[in-house]
């Protein structure tokens, strides 16, 4: 199977599809940690994909989604976004509208504790 055709099969069938430097419990870079850090304090089940361990991968999601930097989430099969999209999207409430309207379940408690966190004073 080509790196193309595994990450096909990974974004679609799986609701939700990180692809990050590192995995879910123990990401290698700042930018792949922010995003799990987000999905996981939000309780959001996805699939982490080390692209660390495939560099074909590692080159092939950068072509797949026509986006040069990792992480990448997807969600339901479409490419949502980088490390600074999704830090903003659920800053300010988009990426929550954007799970519900997707039927992905999260702690929406969890999403407002982040917005709270991280307003201005």
């Amino acid at each position: 199977m080509s790196a193309e055709d595994q990450i096909r099969e990974t974004v679609t069938s799986n609701d939700v599809v990180l692809f990050m430097k590192g995995t879910a419990t123990m990401p290698q870079c700042g930018f792949s940690s922010q995003i799990a850090g987000i999905l996981n304090y939000m309780g959001v089940e996805y699939k982490d994909v080390n692209v660390l361990a495939d560099d074909g991968v590692r080159q092939g999601i950068k072509e797949y989604s026509d986006w040069p930097t990792i992480p990448q989430l997807y969600v339901k099969g479409e490419f949502i976004g980088g490390c600074d999209i999704i830090r903003d999207m659920t800053l300010n409430g988009e990426f929550d509208g954007m799970l519900s309207e997707n039927g992905v379940h999260y702690n929406k408690d969890a999403a407002e504790e982040i917005r709270k966190a991280n307003s201005a004073e």
